[in-house]
């Protein structure tokens, strides 16, 4: 490698540092070139890349990049896992590749540049991954906030049921509620009276009855001289 492509992996790897939400300094010895391959497919899940540069290289992209924290891990064989993605599925797959084949142990890393040890690491390792807590916080939230909906939807109903009894009532702006008239009541059809004979008409009948009674006496009785000529 001439001065020019050295020059060129110290940009890149200085670059890479600088662009990366997390990264994660490994020992990588004893690993086969076929096992660095099978851990770059499950670092890029994660949207991570394993990477392997000579000491002397990285130390110079270190104090480019202003990461002194970095580089006061290369000592021995050192990569670096540039994570761009979600920093604990980066670190399970780490930690899960080197319980399977009993390699890689973590020398330690940065944070959003700030340094993080090799527990804390470990510890990252055992978080669900970013998907997964958005799940879990939806699902912590989704409860509460069903019934909240529910309850408010039940009283907006409720409201809303009032506000229409009071405007079928009339009661919508200060109006008072029309006056509901009493059906009207059957009154039973009065029996007719006999008509009571008033004292007048009475008298008045009874006086004609005696003058017709006089005059037929008158009639049939003879006079004096009719008597007088028959004898």
């Amino acid at each position: 490698m001439n001065k020019e492509q050295k020059a060129a992996v110290v940009e890149q790897v200085a670059a890479q540092i600088q662009e990366s939400e997390a990264v994660f300094a490994v020992d990588y010895r004893g690993i086969s070139v076929q096992q660095a391959a099978e851990l770059r497919e499950r670092l890029g899940d994660a949207d991570a890349t394993l990477r392997v540069v000579k000491n002397t290289l990285t130390r110079r992209a270190v104090e480019q990049a202003g990461a002194d924290s970095l580089g006061k891990l290369l000592e021995g064989p050192t990569a670096f896992t540039f994570v761009r993605g979600d920093a604990a599925l980066a670190a399970k797959a780490l930690a899960t590749f080197r319980k399977e084949n009993d390699l890689l142990e973590f020398k330690g890393g940065t944070m959003e540049g700030e340094a993080v040890s090799v527990e804390q690491i470990e510890a990252i390792s055992r978080l669900p991954g970013l998907d997964a807590l958005r799940a879990q916080f939806v699902g912590v939230l989704a409860s509460p906030v069903t019934g909240l909906v529910r309850g408010l939807g039940g009283l907006v109903q409720g409201l809303a049921s009032q506000l229409g009894q009071i405007r079928d009532q009339g009661l919508v702006e200060g109006e008072a509620p029309p006056e509901q008239e009493a059906p009207a009541e059957e009154e039973p059809a009065a029996e007719e009276a006999p008509a009571e004979e008033t004292p007048a008409e009475s008298e008045t009948e009874q006086a004609a009855s005696e003058d017709n009674a006089a005059d037929e006496a008158e009639t049939d009785t003879p006079s004096e001289g009719e008597e007088t000529k028959e004898g």
